[in-house]
């Protein structure tokens, strides 16, 4: 008696529930489907999900944005993953776009959690092998878990709108801060060799989501500024740089951030600020209401696709940023 077995891997996109159009986008580009699947709250809360198909040896991704209400998305990407493993998948990959609690990466004070190493240890506890991200707070979160991780950048998606759409010759890259002075050395290259300056700012680690912005460090006078951050909230940080800016002479001050969390009353901020435009990938849904006339929005799951296919073939996701990742 023989026995002939077929060993082809099998790719299964999995989605949460936050952000579905992403993962719509992201099968598009793959040439796939979502996975069908039930998902439900019981009336205390508690999140039900079952998948409507084998997962038995699959190579399967997750993938889950996590907007408003946090909480409820990672746990709902904690009981998929649980329930992939439970259901024999091969390998289980999680696909976090904006990664959550990424703000707290170390301890400031005393008796203060790290709560971004918490979620990663959450996720490989629950079974994830493997972490995709897009642009984290911090590099070193990538350490948190243990396995590997592919940290993804916007940077081509942004920068590319931005060479496009605007004179690179009269360019300023500008850091609201002096903590992304080296993303934004990055983003100068990516602008053809373009000048540096940031904001001096103050913070008072009492007080979340406030921000005194003080003085410019650098030549910005009569300049397009192109004003770069990882992720916009409130929006209380980046409406008073593009003041600080103006008032040092700036010309169009144009806004580049990949998370756009859009928390009340970023939208309102954002649109009065002064600034020309404010450029976001949709790493995060951003519904009707928080939009605004001087927003674009660009499309993320093209970087994510070709990621999940250079790890389901065993590629190199750094060949995605021409070897500099």
């Amino acid at each position: 008696m023989t026995w002939t077995t077929d060993n082809q891997k099998n790719l299964m996109l999995f989605s949460g529930r936050a952000h579905p159009d992403l993962a719509q986008a992201v099968a598009d580009e793959l040439g796939i489907k979502v996975t069908p699947q039930t998902a439900r709250d019981f009336a205390n809360g508690e999140i039900f999900v079952r998948f409507e198909e084998s997962v038995r040896g699959s190579d399967a991704f997750v993938l889950q944005s996590c907007p408003h209400p946090l909480n409820q998305w990672v746990m709902e990407a904690l009981v998929m993953i649980d329930a992939l493993k439970r259901g024999s998948a091969k390998r289980i990959s999680v696909i976090l776009p904006f990664y959550p609690y990424a703000r707290q990466d170390k301890k400031h004070r005393g008796r203060e959690p790290i709560s971004a190493r918490l979620i990663a240890d959450l996720m490989k506890t629950a079974g994830a092998d493997r972490i995709i991200t897009v642009d984290l707070h911090t590099d070193q979160i990538q350490g948190f878990f243990d396995g590997p991780v592919d940290h993804m950048h916007a940077l081509g998606q942004l920068a590319g709108y931005v060479r496009d759409n605007y004179s690179t010759e009269n360019v300023t890259v500008v850091s609201p801060d002096s903590g992304r002075v080296r993303v934004a050395e990055k983003w100068a290259d990516a602008l053809n060799g373009a000048p540096l300056a940031f904001i001096h700012k103050t913070r008072d680690p009492l007080v979340p989501n406030q921000v005194k912005s003080n003085r410019v460090v650098g030549e910005v006078d009569g300049r397009t500024c192109v004003l770069i951050d990882d992720m916009i909230d409130t929006g209380g940080t980046i409406a008073g740089a593009v003041r600080v800016l103006k008032d040092a002479g700036a010309g169009d001050v144009v806004i580049a951030t990949t998370h756009g969390v859009f928390s009340d009353p970023a939208a309102e901020r954002l649109a009065n600020c002064g600034a020309k435009e404010v450029i976001a990938t949709d790493t995060l849904p951003i519904p009707h209401e928080k939009r605004f006339d001087n927003l674009t929005v660009l499309s993320i799951a093209p970087l994510l696709a070709q990621t999940i296919r250079e790890v389901f073939e065993n590629g190199s996701v750094t060949s995605l940023f021409n070897g500099s990742a």
